[in-house]
């Protein structure tokens, strides 16, 4: 039961499902003390989880902060707490800068075995299963600011999993800077492919279960048997690679280089006929030349990856390739990357092809409410309209299909659609009885 006398908190989570796990802890404890959690517009006191990940999400949480400020000027809010990654990397800047802010605080040990206080629809999670990073990228300052990689241990996890069940998640999503590392600062060896072999059979009520980052050199040949092999686990390859050029990728500090990466994608679609693999790159990195993003460019041709998405090279203070000579100007940075989008574009529409007149299994998220919500697609004119996404579709970050259906439908729902017509990076089709 509440204190009548105990402030209304809300909270505002930026950036990565990383966080989002983050503020789920946050409330959670906050929750057991007593303390009614509710929305911005009711909040008494604030917390803003930010990310400081990259200069644009820097950004996006100091204007968040602004707003905060803002609101409590005018009366609306009490107090402003600023948790999260941009707080333990500037801290002292900030207090300086922004007096208004009641408390800074950095990244800090979460019980992660506490019942969530969830902010993801009811019908799927994360699942974050490590800390840290185990990685040394040189653009990455993720190292700097987070504490060291540390794995979470199995039996908390699956304990997880058990109160994911009894609240009706139907989809997991497995999460974590680099979940291949599972294991190896417990066990001394990689331990994700025994991790979710536990997790599979615990699961029982889950219909999907989804990895999210897998580090190249880490995509061991156990672990591809086990997703080809294992109905749960969506036949999704989250592989980020961040360029196919040698150079670049020793000045990266990447582990896995050119010759290898297109083993490994050879090996996984030989293994896995059906899979979607979803893949990053950066462009723009320092010394980057015309002829090696060209190279890229020409990998992502040639390889056609079902899904993609790509970063502008963020200078970071304190990683090795801030100090790197022949910085890319802003502006061919930019060009590169809008190149790289465009040609992904064709490519996923082209992809997106092969579904037509096919049947899909679709778990629902939502109602769509708005007419104009795909837009030029005939199929999604009639009736009720639903948002969902196919076992290829990481929630937030890749296509949805548009589902038309004459009866009712709700979040959690799976439903078999037949598609009917295809975007550029979405579907739309017919559930069928």
């Amino acid at each position: 039961m509440k204190e009548k006398n105990k402030a209304k908190i809300g909270i505002l989570s930026l950036g990565c499902p990383r966080n989002l796990v983050d503020s789920e802890s946050i409330l959670a404890r906050i929750n057991r003390k007593g303390y009614p959690i509710v929305g911005m517009d009711e909040a008494e006191v604030a917390i803003i989880n930010t990310c400081a990940f990259v200069e644009d999400a820097r950004l996006e949480s100091v204007d968040a902060i602004l707003d905060l400020v803002a609101l409590k000027k005018k009366g609306q809010l009490k107090k402003i707490i600023v948790y999260g990654c941009l707080s333990q990397r500037y801290k002292q800047k900030l207090q300086k800068e922004l007096p208004e802010i009641d408390a800074f605080v950095g990244k800090i040990s979460l019980n992660h075995g506490l019942k969530r206080f969830s902010l993801t629809p009811r019908h799927y999670a994360y699942l974050k299963i490590c800390e840290g990073c185990i990685n040394k990228c040189n653009y990455c300052i993720i190292p700097k600011i987070s504490s060291r990689f540390t794995s979470l241990k199995v039996h908390s996890l699956l304990k997880k999993v058990e109160q994911f069940q009894q609240e009706g998640v139907c989809e997991l999503n497995i999460i974590g800077q680099d979940i291949t590392g599972y294991g190896i600062d417990l066990y001394g060896k990689i331990k994700l492919p025994e991790l979710l072999s536990k997790t599979i059979k615990k699961a029982k009520k889950i219909n999907w279960i989804r990895l999210l980052y897998l580090y190249p050199s880490r995509l061991t040949d156990e672990l591809i048997e086990l997703i080809k092999d294992e109905p749960k686990i969506c036949k999704y390859i989250d592989l980020p690679l961040q360029h196919i050029n040698g150079r670049i990728l020793r000045l990266m500090n990447r582990q896995m280089q050119k010759k290898e990466i297109f083993r490994l994608i050879d090996k996984i679609r030989k293994k896995i006929p059906a899979v979607a693999i979803r893949t990053s790159f950066i462009v723009g990195f320092p010394s980057e030349q015309d002829d090696e993003f060209q190279e890229l460019l020409r990998f992502i041709k040639d390889i056609r990856f079902e899904r993609l998405g790509a970063f502008i090279y963020s200078q970071e203070e304190g990683t090795p390739a801030y100090d790197f000579k022949k910085q890319i100007p802003h502006k061919i940075k930019v060009e590169r990357f809008n190149a790289l989008m465009l040609e992904q574009q064709s490519i996923s529409r082209e992809i997106n092809k092969k579904f037509l007149n096919q049947n899909l299994e679709v778990l629902i998220d939502e109602q769509e409410h708005s007419s104009s919500a795909a837009q030029g697609s005939s199929s999604t004119r009639k009736g009720g309209v639903y948002l969902g996404r196919s076992q290829y579709d990481a929630p937030e970050v890749d296509g949805l299909v548009y589902v038309n259906s004459k009866k009712q439908l709700q979040p959690g729902d799976f439903v078999t659609v037949k598609i009917t017509d295809t975007l550029e990076y979405d579907l739309a089709g017919e559930a069928l009885k």
